[in-house]
This record gives C-alpha cells, sequence and structure tokens, in this order.
C-alpha cells in the first residue's frame, strides 16, 4: 500500500497496491469463481438464477479495504459475469472475505450499518463474534478464541510451564495473543516475554524482538502471528546461527509452505484448519488460457511474476524480463497458487460461497410440485441474506457448514507437526486434532508420534524451575512469576504425596513420614518385650532371685532346728522369703504388652508385696529391740511383742497398703495408653498410672515404711543380737532406700520403654540387697560353717 498525504485541495487518489504479489490470495479468489461457476451450473441450488460476482484486492490495508466496502455498497459499480447474463447490476446482497481479521473488522463495520452480510473464510479475531458491533458478520473460521484454547492446551499437555510469546501488532495477534494468555494463565502457565511487532517495523525492531527470543531460557515460543509477518521474523532469527526453540504456531503460519521453508524451524507444532479435498478445483486452477489471463490484470501480474516473463511489451525494458513466448507451463509450475495437496483455507472460501449460496435460495427460492422454484425477478434486501445465513445448515464435499447466534461454526482444528522427510524437506503431519464439540476432558487428543525442536522424539524441557519432587513443596522466588520456585523438604511430621505440591500434609497422630517425606507409615510400636536382650536380662535376675529366694527358703527349713534358724525368727525369716519370691516374681509383669489387666497387676502387686517384705524386715528389727529390753531385769517387752504381736504388725501394716491399692483402682486405676509424646517417630505403648496420688501414695507408704525400719535398724545396730542380725538389717535398708531414693529421678527422667526398665531395675535391686544383706550371712555358716550353727557357740557369742 502506498501512503500518499492528502492536502484536501484535490480530489483523493484512489488507493493502490505495492508489494509482491500473494499466489496463495490468487488461489482464494479463483477457488470462490469456481464456487459459483459449480454454483451456476448446479440443477438443484438456485436454479434458474446465476450468481454474480465483482474481486477486489484489499492490499491487507484498513484504508484500501475501506474504499472497498463503499465502493462495494454504493450501488454504482455493474457487476459483471463471463456471460454478461446478470440479473440484476450495481447491488451488492452479500461479501466473502476478507482474509485479515483488520481489514474485516473495518469492513464489517461499514457493511454493517447498511445491513449487508460479510461472509469471512480467514478473519479469526474472536472480537468479531461481538454481535452488538459486528451484526452482519459471520465467517466458515474458527475464533481465534478456540484457537487460543487449544494452544494453550497443546502448551499444558507437554508440561511447558516455561514460554515465550510473540504476535503480531495487529487485531488478529493482538486479540489472540490476549485469548491465549488468559487460558494460560488459567493453566498455570508463565511467559517470560510477551513481544509484538508488525512487517512494516523498521528492522531494527524486529532484530529486538529476535534478539529478546535469542537470550531467554524459555526453549519454547508461542507465536501467535500473520503468515506475512512471521516470514519477517524468521528471515531475521535466520541471519545469525538459530536459537533452538520449540515453536508453537497459530493456524495462520503454521501452514504457509514460505515459512516451512525455514529447516531450522523443524519440530514445530500448531493448529491448522482441517485439510479437505474439493473435486475439480485443481483441474480448474491450472486451466488458464493466454486468452484468459491477458484479459485480467490480476492474472497477468501473477504469470509475470510466477515466469519472469512479460505478457506487455511496455514494461519489459523496466522489469528486464523477456517476453512470454507461450511455452510456460502452470502444470509444472511450483507456486502457492498451484499447491491444492494440504487445501484448508481454500476450502474455507469454497464453504463460504455456498452458505451465501444456500442463503439466497432459501429467500428466493420454493417449493412446487417437487419442483424448486426460483424469482430471479425478485428484490431481495441485504438484511433477508442475514436472516437466512443465520440458519443455513448444510453439507457441502462432506463438511458441515451451520453458523451459532455469533455467526461462528463450530470450531475443529488439526494438529499439524513439522517434520523432516527423508530427503529433508519438511512436510505438515496432522498428529491430533481439537474438537470444540465435544464435551470436556475429550476435545484434545494427539494420536500420532511427533518430532521436536531439532527433529528429535524427546519432549524438551521449558520450565523455570524443576518440577519438586514428592517429600517437597513449592516456595515461590521473590519478585518472580508462579513457575519461577525452590524446592523445600517438608518439615517434621509432614509429607507430600504429589509432585509440585504447594503445601505439606500433616500425618495422622498415629503415622509417621518415610525417609523420603512422601507417604505415611504407621509408627512403630515400642514397648519393653521378652524377646529383647534387656528383657532377657532383667527376666534372667527376676527368675534367678526368686529361685534364690526358694533355695534359702528349702535351706532355713531343712536346717530349721538349728540354733542359728531359730534364733532369727524362723516365722518372720520364712514369710520374709516368701514376700521377696513374689517382689522378684512381680517384676516379670512389667515386661511386655501393657493390658487393662497387667497395668493394674504390675503396680498393685509390686506395692502390695513390698510393703509385706518391709513389714517383715520391721518385725525382725523390732523383734531385736524387744530381745535386748527382754534381757533387763524386770523387763516383760517379750510378753507384749511375741508372735502374735509379730504377725499382728506385719498384717496391719500390709492392710493399709491394700486398702490404698483398692482405693486406687476403684477411683482412677492404672491403664494402658499410647504415648504419642515422648517421641515423635514411633508410639511408647505403656501403663497410664491413672491417678498419680494414688502411684505416689503407694510408693510414699513403702518409703515410710522403710525410712522407719531404717531408723529401728540403726538404733539396734550396735545392740549383742544374735549373730548381729540388727547390722545386717541396717545395710539391706541402707541398700533398699538408696536404691529407690535414686529410683525417682530415674523414673521420671527415663524415655520410653526405659521408664520400665527403671522401674523392675529398682525391685530387683532392692529384692536383692535384702537377700544378700540379710540371708547370705546365715546361709553361709549354716553350708560352709556349721562349727558356729550351734547352741554352745551362740552362747558363747552372746
Amino acid at each position: 500500500m502506498q501512503t500518499v498525504i492528502n492536502n484536501y485541495t484535490t480530489k483523493p487518489e484512489v488507493p493502490t497496491c505495492t508489494g509482491s504479489f500473494d499466489a496463495r490470495e490468487l488461489r482464494f479468489s479463483r477457488t470462490m469463481i469456481f464456487a459459483i461457476e459449480e454454483i451456476n451450473n448446479n440443477t438443484e441450488l438456485l436454479p434458474g438464477l446465476r450468481l454474480g460476482y465483482q474481486i477486489y484486492d484489499t492490499c491487507g490495508s484498513v484504508p484500501v479495504a475501506v474504499h472497498v466496502a463503499f465502493q462495494l455498497l454504493n450501488g454504482q459499480d455493474t457487476v459483471f459475469y463471463k456471460d454478461s447474463n446478470c440479473s440484476r447490476s450495481g447491488v451488492v446482497i452479500a461479501a466473502v472475505g476478507d482474509s485479515g481479521s483488520t481489514p474485516s473488522i473495518s469492513i464489517s463495520r461499514i457493511m454493517g450499518s447498511f445491513n449487508t452480510p460479510l461472509v469471512s473464510h480467514f478473519a479469526t479475531c474472536a472480537c468479531l463474534s461481538d454481535k452488538q458491533q459486528y451484526p452482519t458478520f459471520f465467517r466458515t473460521i474458527p475464533s481465534d478464541h478456540y484457537q487460543a484454547d487449544a494452544l494453550a492446551r497443546l502448551v499444558k499437555y507437554f508440561g511447558w510451564t516455561w514460554i515465550g510469546a510473540v504476535h503480531s501488532d495487529s487485531d488478529y495477534g493482538n486479540n489472540g495473543m490476549a485469548s491465549f494468555l488468559k487460558t494460560a494463565t488459567s493453566e498455570g502457565i508463565c511467559v517470560e516475554y510477551i513481544e509484538s511487532f508488525y512487517r512494516t517495523d523498521p528492522e531494527s525492531k524486529i532484530k529486538r524482538v529476535a534478539d529478546v527470543i535469542r537470550r531467554s531460557s524459555a526453549v519454547v515460543v508461542v507465536a501467535f502471528t500473520a503468515d506475512g509477518d512471521m516470514k519477517f521474523l524468521l528471515e531475521e532469527l535466520a541471519r545469525d546461527p538459530p536459537p533452538p526453540r520449540q515453536w508453537i504456531g497459530s493456524e495462520s503460519w503454521v501452514t504457509d509452505p514460505l515459512s516451512m521453508g525455514f529447516s531450522f524451524c523443524a519440530g514445530t507444532i500448531g493448529v491448522a484448519i482441517q485439510q479437505s479435498f474439493i473435486p475439480g478445483l485443481r483441474d480448474f486452477l491450472l486451466d488458464l488460457s493466454p486468452s484468459e489471463v491477458a484479459a485480467s490484470s490480476v492474472l497477468t501480474e501473477f504469470w509475470e511474476d510466477a515466469f519472469n516473463c512479460s505478457l506487455r511489451k511496455s514494461r519489459d525494458a523496466d522489469l528486464n524480463r523477456r517476453e512470454c513466448d507461450g511455452t510456460e507451463d502452470i502444470k509444472a509450475l511450483k507456486s502457492l497458487y498451484t499447491e491444492t495437496s494440504q487445501l484448508r483455507i481454500t476450502n474455507m472460501v469454497y464453504k463460504a460461497v455456498y452458505a451465501i449460496a444456500h442463503a439466497l435460495h432459501n429467500a428466493a427460492c420454493q417449493e412446487a410440485n417437487n419442483m424448486t422454484q426460483c424469482d430471479k425477478y425478485m428484490s431481495l434486501e441485504p438484511k433477508q441474506i442475514v436472516s437466512e445465513l443465520k440458519k443455513v445448515n448444510f453439507s457441502q464435499n462432506g463438511y458441515h457448514v451451520s453458523f451459532k447466534a455469533n455467526g461462528d461454526p463450530v470450531a475443529f482444528y488439526e494438529l499439524v507437526n513439522w517434520q523432516k522427510s527423508e530427503s529433508g524437506v519438511i512436510e505438515l503431519v496432522t498428529v491430533g486434532y481439537y474438537d470444540a464439540s465435544l464435551p470436556m476432558g475429550q476435545q484434545f487428543s494427539i494420536n500420532r508420534n511427533l518430532t521436536f525442536v531439532k527433529g528429535g522424539t524427546q519432549v524438551p524441557m521449558s520450565v523455570c524451575s524443576e518440577s519438586c519432587p514428592p517429600g517437597t513443596r513449592k516456595v515461590l522466588q521473590k519478585g518472580k512469576p508462579i513457575c519461577c520456585y525452590d524446592c523445600i523438604p517438608c518439615p517434621e511430621g509432614e509429607i507430600s504425596n504429589k509432585t509440585d505440591s504447594p503445601d505439606c500434609l500433616r500425618c495422622c497422630k498415629e503415622f509417621w513420614p518415610n525417609p523420603k517425606k512422601d507417604t505415611c507409615f504407621p509408627k512403630p510400636v515400642e514397648f519393653l518385650t521378652f524377646d529383647e536382650v534387656l528383657s532377657i536380662i532383667l527376666a534372667a535376675f527376676s527368675v534367678s532371685g526368686a529361685c534364690l529366694a526358694i533355695i534359702i527358703a528349702v535351706i532355713f527349713f531343712y536346717h530349721r532346728t538349728t540354733p542359728i534358724v531359730r534364733a532369727n525368727n524362723s516365722e518372720l525369716s520364712f514369710l520374709l522369703l516368701f514376700s521377696l519370691t513374689l517382689c522378684l516374681l512381680c517384676s516379670l509383669t512389667f515386661i511386655g504388652a501393657p493390658s487393662e489387666w497387667s497395668c493394674m497387676l504390675r503396680h498393685t502387686a509390686f506395692g502390695i508385696t513390698f510393703v509385706l517384705c518391709i513389714s517383715c524386715v520391721l518385725g525382725k528389727t523390732i523383734v531385736v529391740l524387744m530381745a535386748f529390753k527382754a534381757t533387763l531385769p524386770d523387763s516383760n517387752a517379750m510378753k507384749w511383742f511375741g508372735h502374735p504381736q509379730q504377725r499382728m504388725t506385719v498384717v496391719f501394716f500390709t492392710f493399709i497398703q491394700v486398702v490404698i491399692c483398692i482405693v486406687w483402682l476403684v477411683v482412677s486405676p492404672p491403664f494402658p495408653m499410647k504415648n504419642l509424646t515422648t517421641y515423635k517417630d514411633k508410639i511408647i505403648l505403656e501403663c497410664a498410672l491413672g491417678s498419680a496420688v494414688g502411684f505416689w501414695a503407694v510408693l510414699g507408704y513403702i518409703g515410710l515404711l522403710a525410712v522407719f525400719c531404717f531408723v529401728l535398724a540403726v538404733l539396734a545396730r550396735k545392740l549383742p543380737d544374735n549373730f548381729n542380725e540388727a547390722k545386717m538389717i541396717t545395710f539391706s535398708m541402707l541398700i533398699f532406700c538408696a536404691v529407690w531414693i535414686t529410683f525417682i529421678p530415674a523414673y521420671i527422667s527415663s524415655p520410653g520403654k526405659y521408664t520400665v526398665a527403671v522401674e523392675i531395675f529398682a525391685i530387683l535391686a532392692s529384692s536383692f540387697g535384702l537377700i544378700l544383706c540379710i540371708f547370705a550371712p546365715k546361709c553361709f555358716i549354716i553350708l560352709f560353717q556349721p562349727e558356729k550353727n550351734t547352741k554352745k557357740y551362740l552362747m558363747t557369742k552372746n
């Protein structure tokens, strides 16, 4: 388009086009002529009527498009058909075009004011679906709204979350990219850069866009550009070694053979209008006689440009071209005009013409006597055609044609991939589809293998940050898009079981994460089991101690008539050995999984047997004191503390402990519980005390008796008792008190199952202390020094 500055003093000149010839647009216009002739020869569609046409070149320019729109609507130009037999002239009731969205917007605004329909084959801007602004606009190609959705789903399908974006600085590119970015953002896709350009921009601007692509870290580039614009950008990228980029293309350029000539773009993926076949079209396009070419200025320009010769002698000198000699063979010509192997947009032109013809047929023709009759003299208004276009619903060559309320067709795209053939030529291969008419989740499908950047079959990575594996969570990097993040391990006790998890989930109380922190496993349950080394050692000491007490009792019973046994109150000795046996064996109840009964048994049995034991020791200590007083003159002490009183003392002190235990069991007994607080990664199965007051009352009572017994033993330690038993009791109670004093802090501070081990150790240590201090010396004399176990020796010692 040549820019002309008007000074408003002379009539403006008619705009003219400049630049290279577009052979593909010529194919579109010739396809329209082919469809009109096919309709005029059809006896079922518009019988008796013949369609005429007039073709204008808008040059893709808004000023020219506006001029064309007014020229179509002013009714002053005669509409010609090749037979010059049109029913009317000068009145345009519908138009096909334009190929660009921007010119179509201008044309549709003007034609809409006159209620004249415009049916476009290639204007895809979603803005044209607005019936408030463009009430008479229809199109056979889907809106960019669906194309943008398909492109966003395509990017999401391959896991690309970090992309670059370039688009034409036009209504097509601006609106298309805006729709794409809206959908992409909702899919979690981040855009590193967004650059726009237009073919008429200075070379420096296009170079700047190319440099942005080169410097970027995004491997994937989405290009929502017109074919003419994309050609300039690819040429700029090809000047230096082009960067390895995975291109995602809109339908405007991804099927353009000129763009496919850039080999570094192999692997490009994009959406394309459905491939089709129009019978007879190729023969029509190639059937150009010299006279027909010479009669048309457009065909003449195409012929001269295609064969580099001149049909007009006046231009030979200017173009330095040879004169066309008639040997030019259009069938051998490789041009966008003759390229009919993959008809896509061409079929949209074909369908647009047939849509208008069907609307005319419905408005001007009627069925009568099984025959269709059309009134060629009927006066039709353009708004009638608009009304009928909204209702058209037919199939042509197997392709359905209809319009929704907004003038758009049902969206269907093919997904195409640029793949290199064995000869090194890039071929367009259909690898899937996008069908907006299908239910959500079934609209997008890829059914063939693809090649990607550099011809590889492996999907390239294009992410700002690597995916966070399970066991970690995403933490956004400050000042960067949401696709840029760091992977932080989950905190203790929390997991993430999916990739790119934004948060970690805390495991339930009885579960704990595995080392990878991606699964919660049940916490291991810990208690003092019988098969542990520590348990085996403690159980061995417990059983051996009980056996030792039984053996001592057998020895004492066997030598019960000997002075040493009789002199040391054999009845209390046997009762003490019995209680010690129970004490040692009750420690076994602390080993194993706690149950309701074992928890109640272990603490109460321990408390009662120990009080029985201390009561016996206390009785023996009192006997020593009473025996000393009995040797004094006028003393009657042993009369008041004989065997019945000794038994009553033991029973009384033990009964008090029994009462304490019963109250404890009734009010708040011990019970098994899972300790989840001591360790975070395991469960301690233990006996809860129930009432802490009850537990410490039992221990306190034992301690009170032990201290009382210790004090009496200290007082009697230097008395001349039989075999010095008072001293042995003093040592045993000293050990007993020392063990249980140290038990308290050890019990409180020991974790988990070791609390039970400490309690068992205290029971065993204090029991062995009593056995060794009180009974070991006597057994040694009975077994190894029988000469001392005589009444004479006893009397001598006394």
